[in-house]
């Protein structure tokens, strides 16, 4: 243990702010709590320079992404609970619908792998693309509250702990492991309420119609 917390201390600064930020980031997010979105902001412009640096260059483009998601998260949840004066509820998706996604994703996944294995010194370049690729879409459910957003990240975390292992990114290793657990929480958390405002439209439904 004593190792362990040595070892964090002894972090660059911007990695470790970045760990901090993301790591709020999630844990908002599972509370649907608007001040994720800047946290995002944050660890998204750290973590693209880091990521670009070790050649891992579709997660540093993803970075880019994620920052212009959190922007777009941040008008989404702020706009309509604030101008539309209502709230953005949490959504669930079809199964059919995320069985498409996902295997057209898979595809896009392969494309842009065979891309970055050809044409760039990009290092896993398929798997980077994967999660990449999925992490993309993945960042769009979360702006748009879909219930199953925490079960893709629960998979994209997973791959990323191999990848930044693998580059010795061992603090963001760490963090993508906390992700792993957190994303089940969170999923946990999202689920109950989506339950919990099923049940209450059912109930005002029924009260309603009742002479």
């Amino acid at each position: 243990m004593t190792e362990t917390i040595a070892y964090f201390t002894q972090l660059p600064f911007w990695e470790l702010i970045a760990v901090a930020s993301a790591l709020a980031y999630v844990v908002l997010a599972a509370k649907e709590n608007i001040w994720c979105w800047p946290a995002a902001l944050i660890s998204t412009v750290i973590y693209t320079v880091i990521f670009y640096d070790v050649y891992l260059w579709m997660e540093s483009l993803l970075q880019v992404y994620y920052f212009a998601m959190a922007i777009y998260g941040w008008y989404c949840w702020y706009y309509i609970n604030n101008r539309r004066q209502k709230t953005l509820h949490i959504q669930s998706w079809s199964i059919s619908l995320h069985v498409k996604a996902i295997a057209l994703l898979s595809i896009i996944s392969i494309g842009v792998g065979w891309l970055m294995a050809t044409f760039t010194p990009t290092h896993f370049p398929y798997l980077d693309s994967a999660t990449t690729v999925f992490s993309v879409f993945t960042t769009y459910l979360v702006a748009k509250k879909v219930l199953e957003n925490w079960l893709y990240w629960i998979v994209i975390n997973a791959v990323s702990v191999y990848l930044y292992l693998e580059k010795d990114l061992e603090p963001t290793a760490a963090l993508l492991v906390l992700y792993f657990f957190m994303a089940i929480y969170g999923y946990m958390q999202w689920r109950a309420k989506f339950k919990q405002r099923k049940r209450n439209e059912v109930l005002t439904e029924t009260s309603t119609a009742q002479p």
